[in-house]
């Protein structure tokens, strides 16, 4: 899928706000502010539930990275998630 295709559909489910369970958050992970070296989903089936994770590396920004967009859209079609939100900016790690 092409990537500004991906991020435009990962967006607009996040403007839409919270829609109940399940839901996917989106974390990005870096090294610093301005390179996003990974990104962990949690995937949260109804209130309550245990969350699951998934985790996924790149070398370049994974925020730019086709394959990673893409996976990500695929998860939230295939779970369907009525909630998905975005962890703003990036989590930095050591």
């Amino acid at each position: 899928m092409n990537l500004e295709k991906s991020k435009k559909r990962i967006a607009k489910k996040i403007k839409m706000g919270f829609q109940g369970y399940p839901e996917i958050s989106i974390a990005y992970l870096g090294r610093s502010n301005d390179h996003a070296d990974e990104v962990v989903m949690t995937f949260v089936a109804d209130e309550g539930v245990q969350p699951m994770e998934e985790k996924f590396k790149s070398e370049s920004d994974a925020r730019e990275d086709e394959a990673i967009q893409s996976a990500i859209v695929k998860m939230i079609e295939r779970s369907d998630a009525k909630t998905v939100v975005l962890i703003d900016g990036i989590k930095l790690i050591s």
